[in-house]
């Protein structure tokens, strides 16, 4: 009752007009999850993704998987691109990644050895580039079939990750041997396994505290608009309703974009892989109200970075309002703090208490309409 309330007073009144600006072309949207436990118990948001990837496998829409994998390297955790052809090595890289990728320079090589059709996943910026290669590259469109777009507010680099894994094996004192960026319900928590075998769980707050405020933000995000994939099949991510967060099974948002993209939904839908219950897409937008119109919003952040030098092309030429304004600079700032040591040294010796203040005010200004 009480999650109905505050998702009935902090609604947003979107026009039509805002669905085609932030989403794009869509052909349905629909709440979902995973119909088995064992799916969802490593996902990030209800196990759906990873569901119609073994899904389309199995019923032949396509015969690998192009995913994101968390890997150790040199004691560091990183990212890795492989082409995945089993429900084991889709269910191996469930979870969010929020740190820098070299996507076209890794997946590429991998598309060219592939012999067979391939989906890939990956954060809107990833799927606009593939799709404007596969128009340069001949043969590479017809082994790329399907895409499926991460909803993205922003991707971070090394540094940060680097922080909080070291700080975690200082605490308990051990190597680590695997690492999951969120899983579990609502916000979910970390999870550090080390090489003895045990595990730690942190909350997810211990890294995106970090992330939300745009420390160590990867420059290429703040040129960025697309926050729901406009490129992709389909797109799928968090659904942010607080009549949703006491659900025992947490969903995921999916917004078909294609026809292939229904028909695989549908298919997986009728063969009890997923759960699916059709939603407006004003309500997924709702469960994404702070950060979609921010994320989209260039031209805010273009004319605060001429306040600290910092240059961004703007074809928008949207008005800006003086809270969007304000929260552009803070993101500019806290990227531009932690490109350097003495930034580093501050953001990290700051108290999470004040981080947390800090944090609410930024999520305030981004809620005004």
């Amino acid at each position: 009752m009480l999650g109905k309330l505050a998702d009935y007073f902090l609604k947003k009144e979107w026009t039509e007009e805002d669905v085609e600006k932030y989403v794009g072309e869509y052909m349905g949207a629909y709440l979902s999850h995973s119909s088995e436990k064992l799916l969802r118990e490593k996902a990030a948001s209800g196990g759906t993704t990873s569901a119609l990837l073994i899904h389309g496998i199995e019923q032949g829409y396509f015969e690998g998987v192009v995913i994101c994998n968390t890997v150790l390297i040199s004691g560091k955790v990183r990212t890795k691109f492989v082409v995945a052809t089993s429900a084991e090595q889709i269910l191996a890289a469930q979870g969010s990644k929020y740190v820098e990728t070299n996507f076209l320079r890794e997946v590429l090589p991998l598309l060219r050895q592939f012999n067979g059709r391939v989906a890939i996943v990956g954060l809107p910026c990833d799927i606009s580039a593939i799709k404007h290669r596969c128009k340069k590259e001949n043969g590479l469109s017809e082994k790329v079939v399907f895409t499926v777009a991460l909803v993205c507010g922003h991707n971070s680099r090394t540094p940060l990750i680097d922080h909080v894994t070291n700080k975690i094996e200082k605490e308990a004192g051990k190597k680590l041997s695997n690492y999951r960026f969120r899983v579990g319900h609502w916000r979910g928590h970390i999870e550090a396994e080390f090489q003895d075998g045990s595990i730690v769980r942190k909350p997810s707050k211990y890294f995106n505290d970090y992330q939300n405020l745009f420390f160590f933000s990867e420059r290429k995000c703040m040129a960025c608009h697309d926050h729901y994939g406009y490129s992709a099949d389909l797109t799928v991510g968090d659904v942010w309703l607080f009549r949703l967060k006491d659900d025992p099974i947490k969903n995921t948002a999916i917004i078909t974009r294609s026809a292939l993209s229904q028909d695989v939904c549908n298919s997986a839908n009728a063969y009890r892989k997923i759960a699916m219950t059709e939603i407006g897409i004003k309500d997924v937008m709702d469960g994404q109200s702070r950060i979609g119109p921010s994320h989209y919003n260039v031209s805010a952040r273009y004319k605060a970075g001429k306040l600290i030098r910092f240059k961004l092309k703007d074809k928008f030429n949207q008005p800006v309002s003086w809270h969007a304004y304000i929260n552009a600079l803070i993101s500019l700032v806290n990227m531009r703090l932690s490109e350097t040591k003495l930034g580093r040294t501050l953001i990290f010796h700051t108290p999470r208490p004040i981080l947390k203040v800090y944090l609410i005010a930024k999520k305030g200004l981004e809620s005004f309409r």
